[in-house]
């Protein structure tokens, strides 16, 4: 049993899940929730995977910015918003500005997949680039949106961001029904925390567990010290997942929320993305894989369970993703 760590006041609540998913109604695809039997038989468990790289701009990413912008007042929406991301947080970003009528600009690092750049620029939002392994994104952030009046939406922890994200949980529980095991991929705990507000509410007893790359387990270490762990940039395949520490808002929620975290190494994120590309008929990017190689690879027990699997993304190079896959 976790130490009680105490919520920050932003910290949101699943009725603001339930407004975030008004909000996205009709504007975020209800993505597709599949099965696998050849995933069944290999777990031993009923495996439900929710399927966000069929998300518009292809990631979970796109529920929390949308939500997070069109709950701007109207004259921080003239302004514009600023985020820092290495590219899904930036492409949903970018086409909910587009969507909404507000300017945006993103702070990326200049070795974020290059697909993904281009993408965020081609939704409309101007891209700054800089350099993940010297200069502190965060920093660069502030001072940036502090010199153009713009607000800063950060990746996740910023309450709306949250909210958006829980509602990929939302929506699979409600077409699943009551689940025993939610694995949710980490980066800096916004798709978790939100998540696991959601499979609380809607499946008492549901075991959420975070799963991070080995190289970056800031998250897995803060959440057995009960305190903030920060790290170098890690260096993975699992380029979402390339964040130094939780957030103040998510650190609280997962130590309340999660029941535990676990690892996965790239090697084993890279069988899963053939997993996925050649049973399942879909691309899915590394960080997308790393709920389903957490199960794959059994780190807990799953079998006779009924498992929901969040993948989160779809969004590689596909250079990129048939070197690694090949």
């Amino acid at each position: 049993m976790n130490a009680i760590t105490p919520l920050t006041a932003a910290a949101p609540t699943f009725a603001d899940v339930r407004r975030a998913a008004s909000v996205l109604e009709g504007v975020a695809r209800r993505t597709p929730v599949m099965t696998s039997r050849t995933a069944d038989a290999r777990t031993g468990a009923t495996i439900f995977f929710k399927c966000e790289n069929f998300q518009r701009m292809g990631a979970f990413k796109f529920r929390g910015a949308y939500f997070a912008i069109a709950s701007l007042p109207a004259e921080a929406k003239a302004r514009g918003a600023l985020a820092f991301s290495s590219g899904n947080h930036a492409q949903g970003m970018a086409l909910a500005g587009q969507l909404l009528g507000v300017p945006v600009t993103i702070l990326m690092p200049k070795d974020a997949p290059a697909a993904k750049i281009e993408a965020t620029r081609g939704y409309g939002a101007e891209v700054i680039l800089f350099d993940r392994y010297a200069q502190d994104r965060e920093a660069l952030a502030r001072q940036l949106a502090s010199e153009r009046g713009m607000t800063l939406i950060p990746p996740f922890d910023h309450p709306d961001i949250l909210a958006g994200q829980g509602t990929a949980a939302l929506e699979l529980l409600e077409e699943t029904g009551p689940l025993d095991m939610l694995f949710v991929c980490l980066g800096g705990g916004g798709l978790l925390s939100g998540c696991a507000l959601a499979a609380h509410a809607l499946s008492p007893g549901i075991a959420v567990i975070g799963v991070e790359p080995e190289a970056g387990d800031d998250g897995r270490q803060s959440f057995l010290s009960g305190q903030i762990v920060r790290i170098g940039v890690p260096k993975t395949i699992a380029d979402g997942a390339q964040t130094a520490a939780l957030g103040e808002i998510t650190f609280p929620l997962i130590r309340r929320d999660v029941a535990d975290i676990v690892t996965v190494s790239d090697a084993e994120l890279v069988e899963a993305m053939r997993f996925f590309a050649e049973r399942m008929k879909m691309v899915v990017e590394p960080t997308g894989c790393l709920s389903a190689a957490a199960v794959f690879n059994a780190r807990l027990p799953v079998a006779g369970k009924r498992v929901g699997v969040i993948v989160s993304g779809g969004n590689v190079d596909l250079a990129s993703f048939a070197r690694l896959v090949a």
